[in-house]
């Protein structure tokens, strides 16, 4: 196939491949069937997989299948080495929301924290404020990783806890060297914290990430012994010292001491939630997501809605492919953004959003132009992703998040706890499910994913981490493998889109030009970014009839796929 040519590609280029026959769904496993020039082929394993996007992080992760761990040792292994690895976007202090498959059924995992209890929307207006800020103490929220890691070790783990967590100590302890996509976030990082994080509040970020002004570049060895020692107090005390103990208080007397809000009162009050996942049906496949406060419900209404359209008849490169895909998730966007909050808290209409006749009438919002779509009224009734897989069928959906960068910039000193800036993801608008209150989850861009063959047969899980980009990128994997019949691999090489607001979309550097054109034509504001890191970075581990796993991993970022 010729990509970046005047030619545009035909059905027939994209469905002459060799494959495997993996139950329903068609798998391109060699060379000669790979549509994109990076010919990366994805891992096949027999025992277990790990697939992340830090590979250092990724071997922890496989080390512990190796020593007889299930896929989930392996997946919150890997989860607390990122906190060292990839702390640009991640870290303790971070939320977390996690999909298993026991080898029978699909359990959720919501870990997000909480407002604290005094983010009245009153607190913000007297401040002078008409959004919640993205820096500082006011958008932290009480952070649920660390009790994620704990929650899901009791259910589901086999070697003791503080195993887990011996590579991401040894590596802070020791030394790591920075991988390059890592390295070169952080140093934007650096040069941007001057202008947006002066005076105490923030001292302990320059001391952790940036001691003596040091820049990070890739291959540098950097230690975070402070980050170690909170690692082995959350490992022998069950995390209890971080909501109810030493670390609890720290991050408390450090608050009350810069002008922060959270309180000892506020981490004692925590606790993860076990939740039934959303799910919906395409094509024949189960497409699952945690439900609100998370934003995954986006993906299934926009699959919901380019259901009704045929895709295979058109080209994955093609025009029409990308406007459809487009203009679906357009509806969605419009509808979550209107209605998606705390469902403890706000009536979110879950299940009307993905009524099938719900999505046939917002189908009928879409025309061959671009457009500018409102929001429905449904019936009523800076982030990682990982996947794991281990030799019993377990496997892990999991993604964890610091949100924007290092999250709000507050690091607590001695400590290592780089504390996140949910809170910036509620609203302030009087009225708005999404509105800001004591003890309530804000809205939630970081989203794990799983397809199964209908609802029952599992397939695997894969995620696109990157804010807004997620549930497109979700969804985007999902056409890639189901309407087109790409490999995890390929389906991740892919070039991609992103909506960006209104009639302005954003295409990745490998977009074919009849593409950009065709979409300028048809009225869409397409912009070519040259910047992969715009389009997430993502994981998909997928298992054959005959138990195999195929996994891929992001060429976006540093990560990769291992098994054994």
């Amino acid at each position: 196939m010729v990509h970046g040519s005047g030619r545009e590609p035909s059905t027939d280029d994209m469905r002459q491949v060799r494959t495997y026959n993996a139950g329903d769904m068609q798998l391109p496993l060699d060379l000669d069937s790979y549509p994109y020039p990076s010919r990366r082929v994805p891992v096949v394993a027999r025992r277990g997989v790990v697939a992340t996007s830090e590979p250092l992080a990724a071997q922890a992760g496989l080390a512990i299948l190796q020593r007889g761990g299930s896929a989930v040792d392996a997946a919150v292994a890997t989860a607390i080495a990122l906190t060292v690895l990839e702390p640009v976007s991640n870290g303790i202090g971070g939320d977390a929301f996690a999909l298993v498959w026991d080898g029978s059924k699909l359990h959720g995992l919501n870990a997000s924290g909480r407002a604290p209890a005094s983010h009245v929307p009153g607190f913000f207006a007297e401040k002078g404020l008409t959004e919640v800020p993205a820096h500082g103490w006011l958008p932290v929220t009480v952070p649920g990783a660390p009790a994620s890691w704990r929650d899901l070790h009791a259910r589901f783990g086999r070697l003791p806890f503080e195993a887990l967590f011996e590579a991401a100590i040894a590596y802070a302890e020791d030394g790591f060297p920075l991988a390059p996509v890592t390295a070169s976030s952080w140093y934007r990082a650096q040069m941007r914290a001057p202008t947006i994080w002066a005076g105490q509040t923030f001292r302990g970020w320059y001391e952790t990430f940036a001691p003596g002004g040091r820049l990070a570049h890739a291959g540098d060895t950097w230690r975070l012994p402070d980050h170690a020692a909170t690692l082995r107090e959350i490992a022998a005390t069950g995390a209890e010292s971080f909501y109810q103990g030493r670390l609890a208080r720290e991050i408390a007397a450090f608050a009350s001491v810069t002008g922060g809000t959270i309180t000892e009162a506020d981490l004692a009050a925590h606790q993860n939630t076990w939740v039934d996942p959303i799910v919906t049906d395409y094509r024949g496949f189960g497409v699952w997501e945690i439900p609100p406060n998370g934003q995954g419900i986006a993906c299934l209404l926009a699959l919901n809605v380019l259901e009704g359209f045929d895709l295979a008849r058109h080209p994955r490169d093609s025009v029409e492919s990308f406007h459809l895909q487009v203009e679906a998730m357009k509806v969605a966007f419009a509808d979550v953004r209107r209605h998606v909050a705390d469902p403890d808290r706000a009536d979110v209409p879950t299940a009307g959003m993905l009524d099938k006749a719900y999505a046939a009438r917002r189908r009928e919002l879409i025309g061959e132009a671009s457009g500018l779509h409102p929001h429905g009224d449904p019936p009523r009734g800076g982030t990682v992703y990982l996947s794991t897989a281990d030799a019993d069928g377990m496997m892990v959906s999991l993604i964890q998040s610091n949100f924007a960068g290092f999250g709000s910039g507050v690091v607590v000193p001695g400590t290592g706890i780089a504390l996140q800036n949910r809170g910036h993801g509620f609203s302030l608008e009087g009225g708005h499910p999404n509105l800001v209150a004591p003890g309530k989850r804000p809205y939630h861009t970081i989203i794990p994913a799983f397809m199964t063959a209908g609802r029952t047969e599992a397939i695997g899980p894969f995620g696109v981490m990157g804010g807004h980009m997620q549930p497109q990128g979700h969804a985007q994997m999902v056409v890639n493998q189901v309407d087109y019949g790409l490999n995890p691999q390929a389906a991740l090489d892919a070039p991609r889109w992103q909506w960006l607001r209104d009639r302005t979309i954003a295409l990745e550097h490998g977009v074919p030009e009849h593409v950009v054109s065709g979409l300028r034509r048809r009225g869409h504001d397409a912009q070519v970014l040259p910047d992969a890191g715009q389009f997430g970075k993502g994981q998909i581990i997928r298992r054959l009839s005959n138990g195999t796993y195929v996994a891929g991993s992001e060429p976006r970022c540093d990560g990769c796929a291992v098994g054994y």
